[in-house]
C-alpha cells in the first residue's frame, strides 16, 4: 500500500514542523499526540478582526475541550509581540487565552500550509511577501487533514460553524453516516451511501426513511 501523502489537502497527513509558541517550542506532530487539533492562522498581531476571533476561541474553549479538541493559533510576529497582544485579547473578551500561539515571523509555517493571500498582491509586507490568510485546519488524531477553511481579511470566522463541523466529523467517524445541509447536532443524519438500506435497518436503532435509494435519513 502506498504511503499516505503529506500536505494540506483533505485526507493528507498534515505537514510536520518545529516552531516557537507562547507556551514553548513544539514539534507539531508531537503536539497533536493522538488528539483532534485545530490550527488557525492570523496575518499579524494587533489586527482588529483577529482580536475578536481569538477572544471568541478562548470563550468557547470549554466547548472544544468537551469534544476532545485542542487549539493552536499562528500569527506572523515574534513571541514578545504575541504576549502583549494576548493581554489586549483577554481584556477585550474578558477571557484568558490558554492555548498556544505560534510565532511565525518568517512565514515558514504559513508557506508550508499554503496560507499566503495571493488574491491581493498589493497587500504585501515590508519584504514583499503576501500577508497570511486566516485559515482553519481541523486535523484528526491520526494527523490527517479533515477540513480546511480560508477567510479573507474582511470576514471574521464563524466559530459555531467550526464546532458544527467537528460534531459532524466525529459523528461520522463513529457511525456510517454523513450529515445533510444545515445539519445541527441532534437532527436527522444521512445513511452512508456504502450501506444498503436493508443493512441500515439492522444497523441503526431508529427508522430509516428512504427518499431515494441513495438518500436515506435516520435519527441517531
Amino acid at each position: 500500500m502506498a504511503a499516505q501523502k503529506t500536505g494540506t489537502r483533505l485526507g493528507y497527513i498534515a505537514p510536520d514542523f518545529e516552531a516557537q509558541t507562547t507556551q514553548g517550542k513544539i514539534r507539531f506532530h508531537e503536539f497533536i499526540d493522538g488528539k483532534w487539533t485545530i490550527l488557525f492562522s492570523h496575518p499579524a498581531d494587533f489586527t482588529p478582526v483577529c482580536t475578536t476571533e481569538l477572544a471568541e476561541a478562548a470563550r468557547l474553549a470549554p466547548e472544544f475541550q468537551k469534544r476532545g479538541v485542542q487549539m493552536i493559533g499562528l500569527s506572523c510576529n515574534e513571541l514578545g509581540s504575541h504576549s502583549k497582544w494576548i493581554e489586549d485579547i483577554n481584556k477585550f473578551g474578558s477571557v484568558d487565552v490558554q492555548f498556544p500561539i505560534i510565532a511565525d515571523p518568517s512565514r515558514e509555517v504559513a508557506k508550508l500550509y499554503d496560507m499566503l493571500d495571493e488574491q491581493d498582491l498589493t497587500n504585501l509586507d515590508e519584504k514583499g511577501v503576501p500577508f497570511t490568510v486566516r485559515t482553519v485546519f481541523i486535523i484528526d488524531p491520526k494527523k490527517t487533514v479533515r477540513l480546511s477553511l480560508q477567510y479573507p481579511a474582511s470576514t471574521g470566522r464563524q466559530f459555531n460553524e467550526i464546532l458544527r463541523c467537528i460534531d459532524s466529523l466525529q459523528l461520522g467517524d463513529k457511525n456510517k453516516i454523513t450529515t445533510p445541509a444545515n445539519w445541527q447536532p441532534g437532527e436527522k443524519v444521512i445513511v452512508h451511501p456504502s450501506v444498503k438500506t436493508e443493512d441500515a435497518r439492522k444497523i441503526f436503532p431508529n427508522e430509516v426513511q428512504e427518499v431515494y435509494p441513495y438518500l436515506r435519513f435516520t435519527q441517531l
